[in-house]
């Protein structure tokens, strides 16, 4: 703070001046000396809200200017921050509520460029949630984290994270204004939903393969066509084999297969070719050379080619690079007919190529042809050879089915990527593993996803998105019944017992906040429905002794919703309730917000002049 009135400032010629200070000591965008604080307290206009500039690091300039941005101090007087923070959580669940469940509605998403997007994805509409209030933003942005981190892990259930979070919340808010430590509180919340995922194991089974096509209808708002295409998939490549989903360039949704591995490599000239109306070049039984070198030279070449003339097999030379003379002698004989034979570049860069290389070799049963391991191209033999069942190679594709028999080799080569991807940490890392692994095991699917505008088409890719990663879920943990219940079903777990086992009464009541909150879930679907959702709640809890009885919001009947194919990938439940109670854990514990000071759109000037038209 300024004790002093009065501050000696240097002048150009060295001597000393004296400069008045104000008694009003912060505004916006001051200079100030090296190591000065101002603080201004607008207590007179709120209690709770104080102005602070914060002072530069030691170290800086003496010469330099600093200019300060002030911040707001809002402190948690009677309530007032965490008010104004769960103001704007609320708004945020409210927006995102509307899309749960099957009948749950859309919103629409302005867009800065282009046409508005139409979505139903709770993690998509929470992202473009910017409130003005900035403490009510601050709330937002809380439970945004909720919605993106169980986004990231399970790739569902981000509007059921969001849910409960403005619940865990609402409920927490109202013991802490009681008086009660939220501290102990949390602690108990944090317990009892540890609890509960226990619970929730024991609720889980494997899902079969007649159930995933209802897990993925379920997830794309009850779409049968996108549930039974992802269904389909994952029968042709396996539970672990690779699917993604690209834009189809017409209007119908469509599912095809990509068998054996393939990769983004075609041919190095087109006069390679075998069939010229597809511009393809294919080949049987055909033997693969493996070079992890650049081949500069035919010469080295010479040995392996004359064993393919006399040998009389098809060949595909695949190679991180060739020269010029290398190339053309490759071509000359392949024009010529003596050869039949195709050169392509190797998939990758750097040690991903190597990667790639060696798991081509596994497959066809080949050895790369490397100096690491002491091989020269030019002292090689047949021997390093691979043999594959089918190649065909497009300007733009390599395809190599490989014939089988080399089986056992391939299987313990998915087992050491699959250890890799269970240690990888980063999302690019992981998704090239899983690439690696589908290649190996047989083949990739891809479903094209086609509508009639631009607008329609994103909604789509989003639904189908969901639908993909909730049925992935579902295959890494199983299934519980879904619609809501099953949380109504672990808020029977919390009873006398286990809250006998918490540390104290306190801790008790976070377990109650816990039990409170589980059924606003099932609650909202009710009310997206039409229904009333206290209700739906009762009707279910009356009905608890019937394994598995609940609310299908789609027909609006109360039946066996295992029966019926209301079911939940396990993960996913998992994930939104870890992830609500740790927002809600940071929420109720907090006590001030320091955010920036919106600031003042600048007035626009007139010009002065007389617009109207009309000469003076």
């Amino acid at each position: 703070f300024f004790l002093a009135n009065h501050l000696l400032s240097p002048r150009t010629d060295g001597t000393m001046a004296a400069t008045g200070v104000s008694q009003s000591l912060s505004m916006r965008n001051t200079t100030m000396p090296k190591g000065a604080v101002g603080l201004r307290s607008s207590s007179s206009l709120c209690p709770n809200r104080v102005r602070a500039n914060v002072a530069p690091k030691r170290g800086s300039s003496r010469s330099a200017v600093v200019t300060y941005a002030a911040k707001d101090l809002i402190f948690n007087h009677n309530g007032a921050a965490l008010k104004r923070m769960q103001a704007g959580v609320n708004k945020l669940a409210s927006t995102v509520g509307v899309t749960l469940g099957p009948k749950g509605r859309n919103v629409v998403l302005e867009s800065k460029f282009g046409s508005p997007k139409i979505v139903n994805d709770g993690v998509t509409v929470a992202k473009e949630i910017e409130l003005a209030d900035p403490v009510e933003n601050v709330g937002a942005k809380l439970v945004r984290q909720a919605a993106q981190r169980t986004n990231d892990q399970a790739g569902d259930g981000t509007t059921t994270a969001t849910i409960l979070s403005a619940a865990f919340i609402a409920e927490g808010m109202k013991i802490v204004a009681a008086g009660t430590n939220p501290i102990q509180l949390v602690r108990g919340m944090d317990a009892t939903v540890k609890h509960i995922v226990v619970k929730l194991k024991e609720f889980s089974k494997e899902v079969a393969d007649d159930e995933l096509a209802s897990v993925a209808s379920l997830s794309a708002g009850g779409n049968d066509e996108v549930g039974d295409m992802i269904a389909t998939a994952m029968q042709k490549v396996g539970r672990k084999g690779v699917i993604t989903m690209e834009e189809s360039r017409g209007v119908e949704n469509d599912l095809y297969v990509v068998e054996g591995m393939q990769f983004d490599r075609g041919y190095v000239s087109p006069y390679f070719v075998t069939d010229p109306e597809r511009m393809s070049a294919m080949y049987e039984n055909c033997r693969l050379l493996l070079v992890d070198k650049k081949i500069t030279t035919a010469r080295d070449m010479v040995g392996i080619l004359e064993e393919a003339i006399r040998g009389g097999f098809p060949l595909m030379v695949m190679a991180e690079d060739f020269e010029q003379e290398a190339l053309a002698t490759l071509v000359v004989n392949k024009l010529r007919g003596s050869l039949k034979i195709v050169a392509v570049k190797a998939p990758g860069f750097g040690e991903r190529k190597s990667q790639y290389l060696e798991d081509i070799a596994i497959l066809t049963g080949a050895t790369v042809v490397k100096d690491e391991v002491g091989l020269q191209l030019d002292k090689v033999g047949k021997e390093v050879l691979g043999m594959a069942a089918k190649v065909e190679i497009t300007k733009e594709s390599t395809t190599i089915v490989g014939d089988g028999s080399t089986s056992t080799d391939v299987q313990a080569r998915v087992k050491q990527i699959q250890r890799l991807l269970e240690n990888a940490e980063a999302d690019y890392e992981k998704e090239k593993l899983s690439e690696r692994i589908a290649r190996l095991s047989g083949g990739v699917a891809i479903i094209q996803v086609g509508a009639q505008t631009e607008t329609e088409l994103k909604e789509k890719k989003l639904r189908v998105e969901d639908a993909l990663n909730a049925t992935k879920a579902a295959v890494d943990e199983g299934i519980v019944i879904g619609g809501g219940c099953t949380l109504l079903k672990l808020a029977a777990t919390i009873d006398d017992a286990f809250k006998a086992t918490l540390a104290n009464d306190e801790q008790r009541i976070g377990a109650e906040i816990i039990k409170r909150a589980l059924p606003y879930s099932l609650r909202l679907i009710a009310n997206n429905a039409g229904n009333n959702g206290a209700v739906v709640v009762d009707q279910v809890l009356n009905n608890s002794a019937i394994p598995n009885y609940g609310y299908n919001a789609a027909t609006n009947v109360f039946e066996d919703l295992m029966e019926a194919g209301i079911i939940d990938p396990t993960k996913v439940i998992r994930c939104a309730l870890e992830n609500a109670v740790s927002v809600a854990k940071t929420f109720l514990t907090s006590d001030v917000v320091v955010c920036e000071i919106p600031e003042d759109a600048p007035m626009s000037q007139g010009t002065g002049m007389d617009n109207s038209g009309y000469g003076m």
